[in-house]
């Protein structure tokens, strides 16, 4: 017989609620909680419904066999326009009776936006136009980062909760400034620490006293190389980028992409201003990957994520494990609720794998700082 595997603390405690709360509202004892918690008591069906009810999700997403995954759906058969390479993401419409696929590669389009700068003013200030709007207050979230995966858990907040997450982009070590500077809500990082190997906690404890701020995961991804497809220059390894004719785009100081490629470097004996285009700075993973699937470089360092994306070929380098950090002070705002619970959603974590190659395994876990 198969093993029963519950989410039940950690949705539990997304809530906001102790195991004496769920308890008196299902009409159990707190110890039954701490049971089924434990995985040494299998409720039965009504009280399974009962607690699926008071935490406001579905069973399955409480209870589930252990090692059991929904099946994947049965490939179908739709027409192109353009080129998609396998791996890479599309969009499907219905035109008539057949089923038009689109390769969902990011498009140059006219942004949404609340307003235009008209006036630039000293330092960081600026005087904007800003246009009528009917949005409410709390239903907005500042994230500040470089995922490219995030637009997927935007996405579904937009949809479920009508919230909106809008995206700063910049680098690890940057958006935790600005979180530092009490200039957004979160602040998404993947930067490891030398001495310990370990991603983001060391960075984090640096700039936040104890008990500051909250360290969630959102995923662990892999980094490597990009290039194009078929990799017609026949980069295998960090070493190759030395070679003459080899065009790089790089990130910026403090990005976790740069350090990588620092390191890579030293540890392959290449010396970086051997390496052309390394001063070349492109802003996030997709802008790197874009300027790859132009011609405009021949290598980048990104995510899977973004390599898929553009179709480009890709070559892993690390695993790393990206955190959202978020301020305590905000941790309780509704919206900021809804997000962590967002993450224990199991069509996110699918969304997360299928579209962006993502482990999910540790995402939603609580990381001690």
């Amino acid at each position: 017989m198969a093993d029963t595997r519950t989410e039940l603390p950690g949705i539990r405690q997304r809530r906001g609620m102790s195991a004496a709360q769920v308890a008196a509202l299902a009409g159990v004892s707190r110890q039954t909680i701490y049971a089924m918690e434990a995985g040494d008591y299998v409720p039965n069906t009504t009280l399974a419904l009962q607690l699926a009810r008071i935490l406001e999700v579905r069973v399955e997403e409480l209870f589930h066999l252990e090692n059991d995954v929904a099946p994947l759906a049965k490939p179908v058969t739709v027409e192109l326009l353009g080129d998609a390479r396998p791996g890479q993401p599309v969009q499907l419409c219905p035109v008539g009776k057949r089923v038009i696929g689109v390769a969902a590669v990011p498009q140059p389009v006219l942004p949404l936006a609340d307003g235009v700068v008209v006036k630039r003013g000293s330092a960081h200030r600026a005087d904007v136009r800003v246009f009528p709007s009917d949005e409410q207050d709390g239903k907005r979230i500042l994230v500040a980062g470089c995922d490219p995966g995030i637009t997927l858990l935007a996405q579904h907040l937009a949809k479920a909760e009508g919230i909106e997450l809008i995206l700063a982009p910049g680098s690890s070590q940057r958006a935790l400034e600005w979180l530092k500077d009490g200039a957004v809500h979160i602040a998404g990082t993947h930067l490891r620490d030398a001495s310990t190997g370990d991603y983001n906690l060391a960075a984090v404890r640096r700039l936040f006293p104890k008990g500051g701020v909250k360290v969630v995961t959102f995923a662990i991804w892999e980094q490597g190389l990009v290039f194009a497809a078929g990799n017609p220059k026949g980069i295998h390894g960090v070493g190759d980028l030395g070679r003459p004719g080899i065009r790089v785009i790089n990130r910026e100081k403090g990005a976790g992409s740069r350090e990588l490629l620092d390191r890579e470097l030293q540890r392959a004996g290449v010396a970086a201003e051997s390496i052309l285009g390394y001063e070349r700075i492109a802003q996030g993973h997709l802008p790197a990957a874009l300027a790859v699937s132009l011609g405009e470089a021949d290598c980048c360092i990104a995510t899977r994520s973004a390599a898929q994306a553009f179709g480009l070929g890709f070559v892993p380098l690390a695993t790393e494990r990206y955190d959202l950090v978020i301020r305590r002070a905000y941790v309780k705002l509704p919206a900021v609720e809804a997000l962590l619970d967002g993450l224990n959603r199991s069509a996110i974590r699918r969304r997360l794998e299928l579209l962006a190659g993502y482990d999910t395994s540790h995402t939603g876990e609580v990381r001690v700082t």
